[in-house]
């Protein structure tokens, strides 16, 4: 098989600061986190072959991207404005494959960045939240 589908996939968030995880409700799209890594370039006037030298610099736990179809009276999604104006770092998950033999979990600790609505004519009401990762996300298997 060449891939598995990512449908029921879920994103939550601390309620409590002490690991009570409560879902975000009708999020259609998750991508993240995209991690990054900075290269230093250290290349000199002996560097082999006139290519250029790199060594390993600092990471970045990336962000987290979420679309939302969104419903103004739902209380989680009320939940991620108050997490936009809050001063700290709030604690999510992203739960893969939940119930799957193959199910993981990213843990990571965050803010939210950018939180920004769509209102179609043509269509739903849509929600993109960012969430902005601060230190290392983590992946667990969890199935």
């Amino acid at each position: 098989m060449a891939g598995k589908d990512a449908l029921g996939t879920k994103f939550l968030r601390d309620t409590t600061g002490a690991g009570a995880f409560a879902v975000i409700a009708n999020v259609s799209d998750i991508s993240g986190p995209s991690r990054k890594r900075e290269a230093i370039e250290v290349t000199a006037h002996d560097s082999p072959n006139k290519y250029r030298e790199f060594i390993k610099g600092l990471k970045d736990g990336g962000e987290v991207e979420l679309t939302i179809n969104w419903d103004p009276g739902n209380t989680s999604h009320l939940a991620l404005d108050a997490d936009f104006e809050e001063d700290d770092l709030r604690d999510y998950q992203v739960i893969v494959l939940p119930g799957d033999p193959d199910e993981h979990t990213w843990d990571l600790s965050g803010l939210i960045t950018d939180i920004g609505e769509a209102y179609p004519t043509d269509d739903k009401m849509e929600r993109t939240v960012t969430v902005k990762i601060s230190g290392k996300p983590t992946l667990t298997p969890t199935g």
